[in-house]
């Protein structure tokens, strides 16, 4: 035997929730089908990382500024390879490549794509506004110490009464109010 729903608006009401839960999983940007993870391989290398490469460095030190190389090759001992290759799950890709050589165990050139000034995750953050706004604030307030600082100085250069050296001697009262 079937069990009847005794009411048409209990009906309508278990209808429109269905709807709901139906429609709830549709509300991303793609509609939710399917999802695309973001796929990451590859060394992320920054400007200020590239900037701490000089000629004659060894092996280490070339480590400790730019990581690990992603690519060494049994063929091409003297040089390591970091590319960079980032698909997010809609939209275009991003490759890099950047590349360091070495004579005798000591880094000799090195060339790539240029690469950029952040790390990922401070790109597209709202908390890159506050970093500079904080970097302008710092920047002022160093301006601010630095003309105290001036004005110390001036004040200290001055030349000063001997009225004023010993101010509880007698004769070195201050002037009355008026």
């Amino acid at each position: 035997m079937i069990a009847r729903i005794p009411s048409r608006s209990l009906k309508t009401g278990l209808a429109i929730a269905a709807l709901a839960v139906a429609l709830a999983g549709c509300t991303g940007d793609k509609w939710g089908f399917p999802y695309k993870a973001g796929v990451q391989q590859g060394n992320w290398i920054t400007q200020e990382q590239v900037a701490l490469l000089q000629p004659g460095m060894t092996r280490e030190q070339v480590r400790f500024a730019l990581g690990s190389p992603t690519l060494t090759s049994v063929l091409h001992a003297n040089r390591w390879d970091y590319p960079y290759y980032y698909k997010p799950g809609y939209g275009e890709a991003q490759e890099r490549k950047f590349t360091v050589w070495f004579e005798n165990d000591r880094l000799t050139r090195w060339e790539g794509d240029k690469q950029p000034d952040l790390q990922p995750y401070q790109i597209n953050t709202p908390s890159a506004t506050a970093d500079e706004k904080a970097d302008k604030r710092l920047s002022e307030d160093e301006a601010r110490l630095k003309q105290e600082e001036e004005q110390k100085k001036r004040d200290a250069a001055a030349p000063t009464s001997p009225m004023n050296q010993y101010p509880g001697q007698p004769g070195n009262a201050p002037e009355p109010l008026r």
